[in-house]
């Protein structure tokens, strides 16, 4: 019989606390799924199984959103009024920056955009699904709340699924929850109150099954799916300005006012008081405008950036948006994902727990090199028969291959099965002779329904083993022997059980192993020869380990003022162990996401500032977590490889995303992407960025001091009633030819010694500190005393106006030499060989400034 009709939810369910029948019921629903007219109802009124794109900007609106910005006004403006001059080629050249400028932001934005694309090409093709009491083939986008849906090994699920029929089903969740080893599903109903990771009777759209079978009821589709909440999550984050492009913006804005307040002022002051013509002084102030506005500042900003870029990819950090170059170099935080960034997620044995000793395995991953030691003293595996037992038993009782290519081991099959031949590798057992030794007869396959998986071997004599390895507390309630020095003694379940609690509280995930004989011409296996008599041969302690490179870069992270902070789907235990390892936390406090969502924003922040470990996360609580730190005042770089780690990416002030191992979506929404899924190249790039920002702040305290000179020499000139000692073709030629070159070489200036030892920046410090305005002030005034005093000496001496001129740029220029030398150190004395020979750039500049001058002195 059909469910009885009632009415469709209208708000979210806990469909994973709800018994399968009932969901039936709520969803109007039957085992024998829907007919086909009510899946065309449904349809028409859910809408079909994909999600919502977002509303696009057209390529118009885009490009011109690039040009919404104060100094790109000043620029035109500059562009403009370089024009009026008749000075068309240095408007050509003001003008191609911003076009240069403007295409780079535009094809950057379109590639950013493709991050919701992505993650809506995560759905099915085709699904499964009964309709009118028969299972048909249609389109995942056509499945509709209600749908009877079966998934096999293989499959991406097309929708979320509330489970009724469960054949030993794994899902790979580790896209969307941060799960590092497939989940073991079942039909049962989960707390009400359970996080994403935890709702074992639940399978998600856009995860993959692995292992088993199974059928569940479509709950949610298209955007309804937590991947849906997720895609939502996305569209809705606004990512945030980079602080150099903020920055860059309060100080154009500045500047527009004082070059206008003091050209108008100059103006009227001409006009009123030195009674010159309208004319002269609309020239004047024309010239003002043009030698205070530093028109190759964002050239030279531009050219940094993509300095920093190709430094960093050839460290493997690929850059996707200039900015963050800069950003990097303020990143007071770092919030990491755990599985495949901290974790090479690849499961390995790391404890071989025996009757009488606890052997350490050493190597990591499924490369099978490694070795054994017992309290720190090496152990020969093949001289260890109870090892050699436990080794050979895991490796038989198992489905999973390894095998070599190109120099790398990969896995066929179970992760963590993977790591058990990997373990028998390194004991000494190669795979393929074990199994032609004791060929296997038959199997009684892993089910979560009774948490083992049992072999039948027999070996060349015609005697019989049976091997199982399961779930601990299952196989130990099967023994009633354990293995010992080659023999079978009384098991000591207490020893045992204080065994598993200590390997548990090191974040390792246990697997027991057990043998007996069988009748030497047994030929199948039943579960009444695995129910108990069975000898246990040990445990095995498995745990996806730290990178090495990783704990090196976490400690650097600290040696610079960096807090790294895990934030991940994963179990609390295996987080804390992790994270003890790798040096992030106190090796005590860890935060749930169910804590989380019990808390005020306030309490939020507060404890998103002070603990470093937060496990069992959604997608929601990693966002909500790098706002609260944002809220704090802190500059926070996010890393992650997942679906549910791009809200949070696209949030972050810089987005990291793995080059291997992560989602396109991940990568689109991110600002660097790792190519080496390195968490140790994130130092590398704060170090490149840190140099960036170095070299971004050389150059405008570089600049700017000629540009103030500049128009200091020209409003004593107003002041004093004089002829302008500098013409505005002449500014233009020291701005645009000597000074661009000058500074462009501070752009391929090295990191300093100490860069990586200081503290972050404070990120509300502005790009001109009271320390950069004074030098800027006192420099600028020894500028104009030294060219003003020249230029008036010439006059007197009876010098033609044209020779004081010259003279006068001249001496502006040699001014910008002595004091480029100057700048290559702001805070350190440049007074040594390394100060003043220890960058080519820095000579071949001076060298072509030299030979510009003597062009533009004795040519005609």
């Amino acid at each position: 019989m059909r469910a009885q009709k009632t009415i469709m939810p209208t708000g979210p369910t806990p469909w994973h606390a709800m018994d399968a029948e009932a969901v039936l019921a709520r969803l109007r629903s039957a085992s024998t799924g829907l007919t086909a007219g009510e899946a065309r109802e449904r349809l028409s009124r859910h809408g079909p199984n994909r999600l919502s794109p977002p509303r696009k900007r057209g390529p118009l609106v885009r490009f011109g959103s690039q040009f919404r910005n104060v100094l790109i006004y000043v620029l035109l403006g500059a562009a403009a009024l370089t024009a009026v001059l008749g000075h068309m080629v240095d408007a050509g050249v003001i003008a191609a920056v911003v076009l240069v400028n403007a295409v780079i932001g535009f094809i950057q934005e379109g590639k950013a955009e493709r991050a919701l694309e992505a993650i809506r090409g995560m759905l099915s093709y085709e699904a499964s699904v009964m309709r009118d009491a028969r299972r048909t083939t249609v389109p995942a986008e056509d499945v509709v709340p209600g749908d009877v849906v079966f998934i096999q090994s293989g499959d991406r699920v097309p929708a979320d699924l509330r489970l009724m029929w469960v054949k030993d089903l794994r899902v790979d969740e580790a896209a969307l929850t941060g799960e590092s080893v497939p989940v073991e599903k079942s039909r049962e109903p989960v707390d009400p109150e359970a996080t994403v990771g935890d709702r074992k009777s639940m399978a998600f759209s856009g995860t993959l099954v692995t292992y088993g079978q199974a059928t569940g009821v479509a709950v949610a589709t298209g955007d309804d799916t937590e991947i849906g909440l997720i895609n939502m999550l996305l569209s809705r984050v606004q990512p945030l300005t980079t602080r150099l492009l903020r920055q860059m913006a309060e100080f154009g804005q500045t500047l527009t006012v004082a070059i206008g307040a003091v050209a108008s002022a100059a103006f009227v002051f001409g006009i009123v008081v030195r009674e010159y013509s309208v004319s002269e002084m609309f020239m004047a102030a024309v010239g003002l405008a043009v030698a205070a506005i530093p028109e190759g500042l964002p050239a030279i900003i531009t050219i940094t950036l993509a300095i920093g870029v190709q430094r960093m990819a050839r460290r493997n950090a690929i850059i996707r948006r200039l900015p963050a170059v800069e950003t990097l170099g303020s990143v007071t935080i770092v919030c990491s994902d755990k599985t495949g960034t901290l974790t090479r997620n690849e499961m390995t044995v790391q404890t071989a727990s025996l009757a009488e000793e606890a052997l350490e395995v050493s190597g990591v991953g499924y490369d099978p090199h490694g070795g054994f030691t017992r309290e720190g003293s090496e152990v020969n595996p093949l001289e260890h028969p109870q090892l050699q037992e436990l080794a050979r038993g895991a490796l038989l009782c198992n489905d999973a291959v390894l095998e070599e290519s190109g120099g790398r081991w990969r896995l066929s099959g179970e992760p963590t099965e993977g790591a058990l031949v990997t373990l028998a590798m390194k004991a000494g057992l190669e795979p393929r002779m074990q199994k032609e030794l004791y060929y296997r007869v038959d199997v009684i396959p892993f089910e979560s329904e009774h948490r083992f998986m049992a072999t039948l071997h027999h070996n060349h004599a015609g005697h019989a083993f049976i091997y199982v390895k399961g779930a601990p507390e299952k196989v130990l309630e099967m023994c009633n022997r354990e293995r010992a020095r080659g023999e079978d003694r009384p098991l000591d379940i207490a020893r045992w059980e204080r065994r598993i609690e200590e390997m548990a509280s090191r974040g390792q995930r246990i697997i027991a192993v057990a043998f007996r004989e069988a009748e030497d011409a047994k030929g199948s296996l039943v579960f009444s020869d695995v129910e108990g008599g069975l000898s246990l041969l040990g445990l095995c302690g498995i745990i996806d380990p730290p990178r090495t490179e990783a704990i090196e870069a976490v400690k650097q992270c600290k040696q610079a003022g960096i807090r790294v902070k895990m934030i991940t789907g994963d179990h609390a235990l295996t987080a804390r162990a992790v994270g003890a390892r790798m040096g992030i936390g106190d090796g005590r406090t860890v935060r749930t996401g169910r804590e989380l969502d019990g808390l005020s924003d306030e309490d939020l922040r507060a404890a998103a500032e002070k603990v470093d470990i937060f496990a069992r996360v959604s997608p929601e609580h990693k966002l909500r977590l790098v706002e609260a730190l944002q809220a704090r005042k802190q500059v926070v770089a996010m890393t992650g490889d997942g679906v549910n780690d791009a809200p949070a990416l696209k949030r972050s002030d810089v987005g990291v995303a793995m080059g291997i191992k992560g989602t396109e979506v991940a990568k689109e929404s991110s600002e660097m992407v790792l190519a080496d899924d390195n968490f140790a190249s994130i130092a590398h790039a704060v170090e490149e960025g840190r140099t960036v920002h170095d070299n971004i702040k050389k150059a405008v305290t570089f600049i700017l001091p000629t540009n103030a000179a500049e128009s200091l020499v020209l409003i004593a000139a107003i002041g004093f009633d004089m002829m302008l000692p500098i013409t505005p073709v002449q500014i233009l030629w020291i701005n645009m030819i000597t000074a661009v070159t000058l500074a462009l070489s501070l752009a391929f200036e090295p990191a300093e010694s100490d860069i990586m030892h200081r503290p972050p920046r404070d990120p509300r410090e502005p790009i001109l500190t009271p320390f950069l305005l004074w030098r800027i002030g006192y420099v600028s005034i020894v500028m104009v005393i030294g060219t003003f005093g020249l230029f008036l000496w010439e006059r007197r001496n009876g010098a033609s106006i044209e020779l004081a001129r010259t003279l006068a740029v001249n001496t502006l220029v040699m001014f910008e030499v002595f004091y480029l030398f100057n700048t290559r150190y702001l805070r350190r004395l440049v007074l040594s060989v390394k100060g003043l020979a220890g960058s080519r750039y820095v000579l071949i500049a001076v060298a072509l400034v030299i030979i510009f001058q003597l062009l533009f002195t004795y040519t005609p």
